[in-house]
């Protein structure tokens, strides 16, 4: 396999699977309960919200498959400007975590409002700072650290 796609495949498998993980541990956290029905939820991006509780395995395999999807892609998008905006070879760190930002920006005021979920209800500041942070840590750096690493990027 070529190793620009094998690193793009087992970084975002990496992020992928650390950011679902923080999401169902988040979860567990401010409610006491296993979402059990997250890749449900993900899945109602398309179907809709309604129609995907109601589904069984097939469903919660689409939700699974959309929320790698979007991995991988974020992933590969990130490798694929890297090279091309000189800037982003700045601060391994501060550039993840702002990768980071963008990313769920994006989601939030651009992809999530061309599907049928509701709309978030909720906003604290300090709670999309956490956030922020948090996906910083488990999907941004990941991904800019493997980029800096596969294109040879000297320590910053």
């Amino acid at each position: 396999m070529n190793k620009f796609y094998k690193t793009v495949l087992l970084t975002g498998l990496f992020v992928g699977t650390t950011d679902i993980l923080s999401a169902f541990i988040t979860v567990y956290i401010a409610t006491g309960k296993f979402p059990e029905k997250m890749f449900n939820y993900i899945a109602g991006g398309a179907l809709g919200l309604e129609t995907a509780i109601k589904g069984g395995p097939g469903i919660e395999f689409l939700g699974l498959f959309f929320h790698y999807f979007i991995a991988y892609a974020f992933t590969l998008f990130f490798f694929l400007i890297f090279p091309r905006i000189k800037v982003l070879s700045f601060n391994k760190y501060l550039v993840g975590m702002l990768y980071a930002v963008f990313v769920n920006v994006f989601m939030d005021q651009v992809v999530l409002r061309f599907t049928p979920l509701p709309a978030s209800k909720s906003f604290s500041l300090a709670h999309t700072f956490i956030n922020w942070v948090s996906f910083g840590v488990v999907f941004g750096i990941p991904i800019v650290y493997n980029t800096y690493k596969y294109y040879a990027v000297e320590k910053k």
